[in-house]
């Protein structure tokens, strides 16, 4: 079975506090978890405030649906982050077959 992984890091440059990366983390987090079916974790240790690394994995018994999953997710991140004045500043993504 496909696994679908994305993997977002995010450039938040008014963050100078931890409550203000946690801010931007948590909307984001939130609403792709409530827009996909979808797990997203942070991977960094979140030492630098103005800095965020998102795991993101997706299950299908289709590569095509994951494919066009994917690409809906970039955009769904390029999106939110640009309404939290954050950036995108890498994305790779990949599909994992058996």
């Amino acid at each position: 079975m496909p696994i679908a992984k994305l993997t977002v890091e995010l450039e938040i440059p008014h963050a100078h506090s931890l409550k203000d990366r946690r801010q931007v983390v948590r909307s984001i987090r939130d609403r792709l978890r409530h827009d996909f079916n979808l797990s997203i974790a942070e991977l960094d240790d979140g030492a630098v405030w103005n800095r965020v690394t998102f795991g993101i994995a997706s299950i299908s018994s289709s590569t095509s649906y994951l494919a066009g999953q994917e690409q809906r997710i970039d955009e769904a991140v390029h999106r939110l982050a640009s309404g939290l004045s954050a950036e995108v500043v890498d994305s790779y993504a990949e599909i994992l077959s058996e």
